[in-house]
Parts: structure tokens; sequence; C-alpha cells
């Protein structure tokens, strides 16, 4: 995944437009991997020491973990060492919440570092978040965009980040919970309507004082549920994140874009402005949809699929080029 600047997209530059008719994430070889990002444990405010946290998801049937707790100087600035609570069929890999100075209201900055290295500076005096932000890419992290809508991002503190943030934090399951600000698509697709290029993934958030857990992830496709192999494909786009539903293929072919999923009660696909389209069985077992593509030509779209308890699931943005001609 391209960093900086170029990550702005240009319909007429036909260089930049992902051609692929299949999107990565259910092309390439592997499997999908079950995880979860965004967590925190009594090493900053969370209700769980790190080892219950870990234990919480390896038996909920995850394969990986993310414990990002608060990075910040009243807790020690942690990256937490949860290389003790991995086993068969789940690994861990380390992060945190990063903080600094400000955002449009006045407020210190939320990003999530997925796969920060366990002696991360501190942050330094006078850092900004900007270069906080770039720090942790430079370290290696996998870096998002945390609850926008929570935050009340505006547009101004999202292209702060857009060129160096990996993805838009789309479904937060604490702030749902707590506040009924879980959802982070306004600013994603403002966003991606101004020509960025961010992924969006789904998380908890979870402090274990609700029942914040297991209530969004990610589904990242990778051939070993390793932590250099999965945080790669992260940071490659190769995933889809979910709250119920499974997406199982998404192909797109000629000018339709063709979705097959665990039963749902419908399939839209959504882009710039109000262009959107929508399938419904009506019974709740739609399995296979086929939605139009002309509108989206030469710009973005996002897949969603909705079960019939109100969940979702969400591809990556897909980036077009020109349909073909007839």
């Amino acid at each position: 995944m391209l960093n900086g600047p170029d990550r702005r997209y240009r319909a007429s530059d036909e260089t930049r437009v992902i051609r692929s008719m299949v999107p990565d994430a259910f092309a390439k070889p592997g499997r999908f991997l079950r995880g979860n990002i965004h967590t925190h444990s009594t090493r900053s405010d969370g209700a769980l020491s790190p080892e219950e946290v870990c234990r919480t998801y390896r038996e909920a049937g995850y394969d990986f973990l993310c414990l990002s707790d608060h990075f910040l100087e009243r807790f020690g600035f942690p990256v937490v060492d949860t290389t003790p609570w991995r086993g068969e069929g789940f690994t861990t890999i380390f992060g945190a919440e990063i903080h600094a100075p400000e955002n449009s209201h006045g407020e210190i900055w939320h990003l999530l570092a997925c796969g920060l290295p366990l002696d991360f500076e501190p942050l330094g005096e006078g850092e900004t978040a900007v270069r906080l932000a770039e720090r942790a890419v430079a370290a290696g992290a996998f870096l998002g965009i945390a609850h926008p809508q929570w935050s009340s991002l505006s547009i101004e503190d999202g292209r702060q980040m857009a060129g160096i943030a990996h993805a838009v934090e789309i479904w937060n399951t604490g702030c749902a919970l707590e506040t009924d600000r879980g959802d982070g698509t306004i600013l994603l697709d403002a966003l991606l309507n101004e020509g960025h290029r961010l992924l969006a993934y789904a998380a908890d958030d979870a402090h274990f004082k609700s029942r914040d857990w297991c209530g969004g992830w990610m589904m990242v496709k990778a051939e070993a549920n390793e932590p250099e192999a999965i945080l790669a494909a992260m940071k490659r786009g190769e995933f889809y994140s979910s709250r119920g539903p499974t997406i199982e293929h998404v192909e797109i072919d000629g000018a339709a874009l063709r979705v097959a999923c665990s039963p749902a009660r419908g399939v839209a696909v959504v882009g710039r402005g109000s262009r959107g389209d929508y399938v419904d069985a009506g019974d709740g077992r739609l399995t296979e949809a086929v939605l139009p593509l002309e509108r989206f030509a030469g710009d973005w779209c996002r897949v969603v699929v909705m079960d019939e308890a109100g969940r979702q699931a969400w591809t990556n943005p897909i980036h077009l080029g020109p349909l073909p001609l007839r």
C-alpha cells in the first residue's frame, strides 16, 4: 500500500487505477483470520489484565489480537509484550493507541498503531500528532484513525492524517454501545471523495466495563497465522471487516459487481455522493448478489452486507477504472 501524497486518486491517471477483477482479499492465497486490533487492559484503562484479555479472545475463537493500551504518560507509555499468551491457533501483535495534541476540538488525537516495536519512544516534547503518526508508520505500524465519529473529527482533521494513516475505523463496538457513535463511514467516505486511498477496519475498543468485546472484527487473508504475515496483509488491504456476516467472494465482472456471502437481508454497493445500489432478498436468505457498476466507473465503491439482525460486513474501498467500451 502506498503512503504519502501519491495515494491520492485522479481518475485521469490510469497508472493509479486498481485493475484486478477480484479484490486482493478474495484473490490471494491463504485463509481468512479473525482478529481485533483495538483493545485495552489494566495496563491503561481496561478492566481485565492482559492475560485475561488474550484468553477472552482466544476462547471466543479469534485467531489474533492486538492489545492497544493508551500510550500516555500516566500509564507509563505501555506497548505490552503479549508473547506469553500466544498459543496454538492464536497469536498477538504488539501495539498501542497513541495520542498527541490536538484535533479541531482542542482534544488529543486517538490513533490506533498496530505493529509497534516494544521500545517505541514516548511522545516527545512538543511533538505533534502528525509527527507521532509518521513515526509510528516508520516503525512498522498499521495506523488507523480511531473512532472518528466518537471524536467528532472534521474533514480538516481527516486531511491531516489521510496521507499517513492506512485506514479509518469504520466500526467501534464500545463507542456504539456507550454513545451511539460507533460508525466511521462519514469521514471515510468524505476522504475517499477527495481522492485519498484509505482502508476500513472494524474493531471493539474493548475495555470490559460493558459488553464491548467480540462485536466488530477484521477478517485478514494471510498464508500464516503469524504477526508479520497478518500485519503485511493488513497494510496491503487484504481483509474485510464484519459485525456478523461473512463475505465469501467479491468479483468485478464487466459492468457488474458479484458478491457471495452468508445468508443476508441485503447487499449494497455505495460510492461518491448518493451513488448506491441494493439487492434485497426479502427473506434474509440472500447469499449471492449482482449489482451494476456503471455509476461508479472511474471512481470508488465499497460493498456492505447486512444480515437480519442489522449487523454489517464491509469490504475495503474498491477503486475502479473506466468501464470498457461496448
